[in-house]
């Protein structure tokens, strides 16, 4: 069984959150998301359920805190709700940046590293009136929310990411309609493909500016293969690479877009995208990498671009569906590092499996994410001996949570929630990676 003495030393060991799926968004001033308009549409989350209540981390913080302590955890990656801060997306709510001062310094008393992610994808109302991502107006409001929240906590976070996976924020919920908003509209999904990365460079602007340090953004990865050797399947195989995995990662690295999705997107981009490019560009201080499973694709004839379909795969699979394939997160560290970043700090933001855990006697045997979590932290093991500067590693997720379109349907975390009492019960994945984060000291 691997240790914290297996990885270089000052590697962070930490778990990750987001602020809609566990602090509940119904007090402290909180206001409405397109997140909520979208679960209150029958059909859109299972069981139509919401993040209203959530977790109630938002009164249950310090208990959250002390399981990340317990767990011999280095770090938390949480993020700041939009909402909360600016319930009307321009003004600021005193309660919340109060709230996120105390989680900060709680986080600080524990001897956590605070990781900030600024947006986790619940985008205040008002400005979802407005058109949301697909209007450019959007990303200068979100350049001034990173302000507001950076002068508060800026002085006590260890990292900032701007926005946590633009694939999910743009492709899966303008392209595919599966998150907030919902919309499948090509012209959409190509306006939000390019703002989201837009609003990235002017808050990392902003932020720079302002003296911030340790600034960079969360993507995630899909391994993409071919179903077949063909020539079309592996074409296939190749432009979804190109839409999830190239697109962010080249646009911020290369200061372009993959001339293949630009086959598909390039007639509905907004007018003079390319100026945006030098901005978007920017150096980074560090990547987030989320990666959790692959997919097998095949050419899809007769259909709209892009023109391609899923092939299910033979490796066991998670309560999601998703295929059990660590070998992709090596792969895409060592891939990351080759071709986009080099040296530059590289942490593995997000990785987890969902699981459907139960409570028997007081406790909760889940073997199979104690597994998945480590050979996945082996494959990053790898990737460091392989030449890939891997600097932290973050379980996704602390915590049963509110998982989106999956309403708490799905179960990630390490520790099981009770959503109808909300007691906390660790799990046994949570005791092996306590033991294994042990220092003896």
């Amino acid at each position: 069984m691997l240790t914290r003495f297996d990885f270089p030393v000052g590697f962070v060991f930490g778990a990750a959150t987001a602020a809609y799926q566990i602090e509940g968004s119904a007090f402290g001033g909180c206001g409405p998301c397109h997140w909520d308009s979208f679960a209150s549409t029958p059909g859109n989350v299972v069981r139509a359920e919401d993040g209203s209540r959530a977790c109630d981390h938002y009164h249950r913080w310090e208990e959250d805190l002390d399981l990340l302590k317990a767990a011999n955890l280095d770090g938390y990656r949480f993020s700041t709700s939009w909402a909360r801060v600016m319930p009307d997306g321009v003004n600021v709510n005193p309660e919340g940046l109060d709230f996120y001062d105390r989680l900060v310094d709680g986080m600080l008393a524990r001897g956590l590293k605070p990781f900030q992610t600024l947006y986790h994808w619940e985008m205040p109302s008002a400005l979802a009136d407005l058109g949301g991502w697909t209007n450019r107006d959007t990303c200068h409001r979100f350049a001034d929310f990173s302000e507001a929240i950076t002068r508060r906590l800026g002085d006590r976070v260890s990292a900032i990411a701007t926005i946590n996976e633009p694939w999910c924020v743009a492709w899966l919920s303008h392209f595919m309609g599966v998150h907030a908003p919902g919309l499948r509209d090509i012209r959409a999904t190509a306006r939000a493909m390019h703002h989201i990365l837009l609003a990235h460079g002017l808050a990392l602007e902003r932020l720079r500016c302002m003296g911030q340090p340790n600034l960079g953004i969360v993507l995630n990865f899909d391994h993409a293969t071919p179903a077949t050797d063909s020539p079309e399947d592996q074409a296939a195989s190749d432009l979804w690479d190109a839409i999830f995995n190239r697109w962010f990662i080249e646009g911020i690295t290369r200061r372009t877009y993959p001339a293949n999705v630009l086959k598909g997107l390039g007639p509905h981009m907004p007018e003079n995208w390319q100026d945006d490019m030098a901005l978007i560009g920017q150096p980074l201080d560090w990547l987030g990498v989320n990666y959790y499973t692959r997919h097998l694709h095949a050419h899809a004839p007769g259909t709209p671009w892009p023109s391609l379909r899923d092939v299910p795969g033979e490796l066991p699979r998670t309560q999601m569906g998703w295929e059990i394939y660590p070998e992709g997160l090596h792969h895409f560290l060592i891939r990351l590092a080759r071709d986009h970043v080099g040296d530059l700090p590289i942490y593995v933001t997000e990785n987890g499996m969902a699981n459907a855990d139960v409570v028997e006697d007081g406790q909760v045997n889940d073997d199979v994410r104690e597994s998945f979590l480590f050979t996945h932290l082996a494959a990053t093991k790898q990737a460091i001996a392989d030449g890939a500067n891997v600097r932290g590693f973050f379980y996704w997720s602390l915590l049963d949570n509110y998982e989106w379109a999956e309403g708490y349907e799905k179960r990630f975390g390490l520790v099981h929630v009770d959503f109808d009492t909300l007691a906390r019960t660790p799990k046994s994945s949570y005791h092996a990676l306590a033991r294994a984060l042990a220092r003896n000291d």
